[in-house]
């Protein structure tokens, strides 16, 4: 397989994409990609139109951002065959979002399936925060509020770990609810066999064949249930994990 999992698309007073842009640029360079196709249904707020609208802005967006690395952008709300897409793309993209709203349309649509599947074979991928939630086993370890209900939490289970985008450490003055620590130990409790990867952000998790690395200025968490945390530095092998 060839993925890239980003935490997250933009930090504070960046351009959107800006921070893994050269990632991206690298990753579809070595893979021979000038064009994707996108998955925009983690962005239902983007316009207060229509969803189809919010879809529309979503992929203007990426593929301003994409056309600076020679890269095209088709999304696939305006194709009127998505599994046919799906078979013929050179590469996936997904964005990020509301992971459960974007978990219920690939089953309501029928691409959950037929992506995992042409990604298992060996089409590029790329997803960030939704985007890269949607690529582990379940959408159980996303931060999002349930503003729908798919017809399953299982998702494309391209890798055999969980991932929770945006993982943060802090606890904010004031806050008296469960610390992301807390509710990510929860899910271990639960979960005992699935390990958990603290995805802070600007990084991210390049995979190649049998090969992962992190990359990015930030280290990250691994959860274990009954093992210490561990903090992760970039640039670490985590192959072991695949």
């Amino acid at each position: 397989m060839k993925l890239l999992l980003i935490s997250n698309s933009t930090n504070p007073g960046e351009s959107y994409l800006g921070w893994p842009l050269h990632f991206i640029d690298d990753f579809l360079k070595k893979n021979l990609i000038n064009n994707v196709l996108f998955i925009p249904y983690a962005g239902v707020g983007l316009s207060h139109e229509s969803l189809h609208s919010s879809y529309d802005v979503y992929e203007a967006k990426v593929a301003s951002v994409l056309k600076t690395v020679n890269c095209d952008v088709k999304s696939i709300h305006n194709c009127d065959d998505p599994l046919a897409e799906i078979a013929g793309a050179q590469c996936i993209v997904v964005g990020g979002g509301n992971t459960f709203h974007l978990v219920a349309m690939m089953h309501q649509t029928g691409i959950m399936q037929a992506i995992s599947e042409k990604v298992l074979a060996g089409a590029p991928f790329i997803g960030w925060s939704a985007g890269a939630n949607v690529a582990c086993p379940t959408l159980r370890t996303t931060n999002d509020m349930p503003i729908i209900q798919p017809l399953s939490f299982d998702c494309l289970k391209l890798v055999p770990f969980q991932i929770n985008p945006h993982y943060l450490d802090a606890n904010p003055a004031g806050h008296g609810g469960e610390t992301r620590q807390q509710r990510i130990e929860e899910f271990m409790i639960i979960n005992r066999s699935i390990p958990v990867l603290g995805l802070r952000e600007s990084s991210l998790l390049e995979v190649d064949g049998h090969t992962m690395t992190l990359k990015g200025s930030k280290p990250m968490r691994l959860f274990r249930y009954g093992a210490e945390l561990v903090e992760i530095e970039p640039g670490s092998d985590l192959s072991h994990l695949l």
